[in-house]
């Protein structure tokens, strides 16, 4: 049986959470025996879908037995979708549901599935963490992923169905990366009406932009700095180099852990080909806080990692 090989398609290589993708993957197929090729999108969905077209016709050497990607916008490319079923490709979509699988699942014997971390929970679980914070209500300054983007879209969803009443959400808008977060922070901390509004604690959707907003901070020339660092800051992703990294040492006070999906892409997609398996067209995993709800409620921070540091799946 011929090595069956696997295009990944990242959104970007400066996130710790996608570069944390790219190593599982690297891992899962040297486990499986399959090759992996990994290219990033640069956050950008019409360059991502250029490239995906040219691995589907060839153009950039020979076509993958499946396609694996996580999208850089708000669409799952269906046209491509199609055109990698017509030519028996398997077609996996990462952290966004894309609702024509289930006609192409249909008509295909390639696999075609999505799988996902439940991104609305990941609010939830941010809204959760903010009440333990501010039990007696405050704000939050939030800094959510790109417009286009379907997971930042839930977890901000996932938020504000869980967030306390008493708890008001100032949001503004970064790229998934340290540096983007750390610019449109600065950007805001120019304006005069920033040193007006009250701010109880920053998050963020993901750990590395609250490392950004916490550079920003720190940048502050006048007495405000100390008073900006000394806020609670909080973020998603809780990968073991970075946000647990950060939690240990007080830099965040909570992220939440969300498992990496590459490796088990492979590990489905290699399945259903071996051995004809039919994968689940959706397979959701699970975000965990870091720390617990009642740790955070009680003021303890946890110390040692919990076993999720492996890159396991919850």
């Amino acid at each position: 049986m011929k090595k069956l090989s696997f295009l990944i398609s990242l959104t970007n290589d400066d996130n710790d959470y996608q570069q944390e993708q790219a190593r599982a993957a690297e891992a899962a197929a040297r486990r499986l025996d399959v090759s992996v090729k990994i290219v990033h999108a640069g956050n950008d969905p019409v360059h991502q879908s250029q490239q995906l077209l040219q691995f589907l016709q060839g153009d950039a050497g020979p076509r993958p037995d499946v396609i694996v990607f996580e999208p850089s916008g708000g669409t799952a490319f269906p046209q491509i979708a199609r055109a990698a079923a017509s030519a028996g490709i398997g077609w996996v979509v990462l952290n966004h549901q894309a609702d024509y699988l289930a006609d192409l699942r249909r008509n295909n014997a390639a696999p075609m599935f999505s799988i996902t971390t439940d991104h609305v929970e990941v609010g939830k679980i941010q809204a959760r963490q903010f009440a333990a914070l501010l039990p007696q209500g405050g704000s939050v300054l939030y800094i959510e992923g790109p417009a286009g983007s379907a997971a930042a879209q839930a977890r901000t969803d996932g938020m504000l169905l869980a967030k306390p009443a008493n708890i008001q959400v100032k949001s503004m808008r970064a790229n998934w990366t340290e540096e983007s977060a750390h610019r449109c922070v600065s950007s805001w901390l120019r304006l005069s009406t920033s040193q007006k509004t009250q701010v109880d604690v920053v998050a963020a959707q993901d750990d590395s932009m609250a490392a950004g907003a916490r550079k920003a901070f720190a940048e502050i020339a006048d007495g405000q700095r100390e008073r900006w660092l000394k806020l609670p800051f909080t973020g998603c992703d809780g990968l073991p180099k970075t946000g647990q990294t950060w939690l240990r040492s007080g830099i965040l006070a909570a992220t939440i852990y969300i498992p990496t999906n590459t490796d088990l892409a492979l590990e489905m997609a290699t399945e259903a080909i071996r051995n004809g398996s039919l994968p689940p067209e959706y397979t959701s995993t699970v975000p965990t806080s870091m720390p617990s709800i009642a740790e955070l409620a009680s003021g303890r921070a946890r110390t040692t990692s919990t076993g999720l540091s492996r890159g396991t799946h919850a």
